[in-house]
């Protein structure tokens, strides 16, 4: 009976102390919020995982788009590196034929350079998506299902 009562305690005591409420401690496993459809066709979530401060001067950003969802040509006032950590996926820069994503893959798109990524036409993807700090995305047209479908086709996806 009194291994048992201390084993509780010591149980206790550790759940109790495992968390030191001094530190910030975020996942980027959590799924996020449901995007707004503004920019987009289909189904994204978001996760802000670390936002930029004036110590740091970059954002990470987890992305989730369901299958057969699309982001509209966009470009960003600073360097953007994808890390698709699940999934498949689409990049295209303008002018450009489009390119696949898959796990593992790392992109880098240049500042001020306009494109647009998605997931493939039947497969989710998830990426860290890093950029600069204080620089607003500018959206510049809307990617239709048409063009998304043709990149798919032309990808044999």
């Amino acid at each position: 009976m009194k291994t048992k009562l201390l084993s509780l305690f010591l149980l206790t005591s550790g759940i109790l102390f495992a968390q030191n409420p001094d530190y910030k401690v975020s996942s980027y496993l959590d799924e996020g919020f449901k995007a707004p459809n503004t920019h987009y066709i289909g189904e994204a979530w978001l996760n802000a995982i670390i936002n930029n401060d004036k110590d740091l001067g970059y954002n990470i950003t987890k992305a989730t788009f369901k299958a057969n969802s699309t982001l509209d040509w966009h470009k960003h006032g600073s360097s953007q590196v994808l890390i698709v950590v699940s999934g498949e996926g689409y990049y295209q820069e303008l002018g450009k034929d489009p390119i696949k994503l898959k796990e593992g893959d790392i992109i880098k798109c240049e500042k001020d350079i306009e494109h647009w990524h998605a997931s493939s036409k039947h497969k989710d993807i998830t990426y860290l998506a890093l950029y600069g700090g204080d620089q607003p995305t500018t959206w510049t047209k809307v990617l239709s299902q048409e063009d998304y479908d043709k990149a798919a086709k032309q990808l044999n996806d």
